[in-house]
């Protein structure tokens, strides 16, 4: 890898990296909006005790008081003691349900889209903005007014000519933060930056760079290269210096298609009505027919999910014969594992979903009756 130049960085790309604020806790305001003003705090406990384990993440109410990530549940409660904090496990299956229907908005305005995680994600709109930085302005604050009425969530959007820059730019400002930095801003940007905002950069290589002088990504820029390549070998050495400059020609890649699609929504009112559970899962029948029929998908499995009025979770699943993307087979299904689940539990309803996976190509099922009927 040889280092570029700052006139190879191109100007015509607009990436954008969509991050997700404080996202676990973020879904467990939205999922009870009674917590939104408390410190809330959600665990991976051990099991060991009621105090064992490590925080996972935090909402700002309760980083105001000390608690972030990775540190030990005991310590996150002894920070919280004298005020009304809430401390609850990991829902990686509500998350994740979460994750999904918040990537499928996304999905819709890039000309490709790259899941980094479960709470960010790259578009490149280079195509779909023309080139044009404003125009991306206006394409994300529409992405950040979908996402904050469709799901009740914000996220923090950076936008740069790359996803570096695009990278650091969605951390500038959180939460709910919206960042552009156009190419001849690049450096500017990045230069009075401490130097540990660059990806790569972690404790030791901080301390290491700060023992040469390098506090920030400036001082890292104006550092010679084959200094660099001494200390930190040829791989690392070029890409501090090419990353110090804002230069990176990576592009943002499809990674497959998800595992699933699920759509999630809250009834007007509690209720064991099948009625009205299945008008509201009618529609999300047809959000997912459109999906599907976007990505040219026929899904094998359907699911529900249920929230109920004590908050417990429950889904139930089945496999079906033949592949569908049909809205009318999908609400058919659906309206099947309704009424039993109503019948069986006694329960009601607060919340309702319906998920599809084991996918099928459309295509490959065309081509497999045509061979078939050939």
């Amino acid at each position: 890898m040889k280092p570029l130049s700052g006139k190879q960085l191109s100007t015509q790309r607009v990436v954008m990296l969509v991050d997700l604020d404080y996202f676990f806790a973020q879904c467990e305001e939205a999922r009870n909006p009674s917590l939104k003003n408390k410190p809330l705090v959600v665990c991976v406990y051990s099991g060991r005790s009621g105090e064992s384990g490590v925080v996972s993440t935090a909402n700002y109410e309760a980083r105001r008081h000390g608690v972030k990530s990775g540190i030990p549940i005991s310590l996150a409660k002894k920070r919280l003691a004298n005020v009304d904090a809430v401390f609850l496990p990991v829902d990686h299956e509500y998350y994740n349900r979460v994750s999904e229907e918040v990537m499928s908005i996304l999905r819709r305005h890039a000309d490709v889209f790259e899941q980094a995680g479960v709470d960010e994600a790259y578009l490149d709109v280079s195509g779909r903005v023309e080139g044009d930085f404003d125009r991306a302005v206006e394409l994300a604050r529409m992405m950040k007014e979908e996402v904050r009425r469709s799901k009740g969530l914000t996220c923090s959007i950076g936008i740069g000519p790359n996803k570096l820059v695009a990278k650091i730019a969605a951390d500038f400002q959180k939460p709910d933060g919206l960042t552009v930095v156009k190419p001849e801003e690049v450096q500017g940007f990045l230069s009075p930056l401490p130097v540990n905002r660059l990806i790569g950069v972690g404790v030791k290589t901080q301390s290491l760079m700060e023992s040469l002088g390098i506090k920030t990504i400036g001082d890292l820029a104006r550092y010679d290269v084959k200094k660099l390549v001494e200390v930190f070998g040829e791989k690392l050495g070029v890409y501090f210096h090419n990353a110090s400059l804002g230069i990176d020609n990576q592009p943002v890649k499809e990674r497959g298609e998800a595992s699933s699609i699920s759509r999630i929504s809250t009834l007007k009112k509690d209720s064991r009505d099948p009625e009205a559970v299945l008008d509201k899962t009618g529609e999300l029948c047809e959000e997912i027919h459109s999906e599907l029929s976007r990505r040219g998908l026929k899904a094998r499995q359907v699911g529900i999910i249920v929230v109920a009025s004590d908050m417990s979770v429950h889904s139930r699943s089945k496999t079906l014969e033949h592949a569908t993307s049909d809205p009318e087979a999908l609400k058919k299904n659906v309206r099947e594992l309704f009424e039993k689940f109503l019948r069986e539990t006694g329960l009601e309803a607060r919340r309702v979903g319906v998920r599809v996976s084991g996918f099928v190509k459309e295509e490959g099922q065309k081509q497999l009756r045509a061979f078939i009927a050939g």
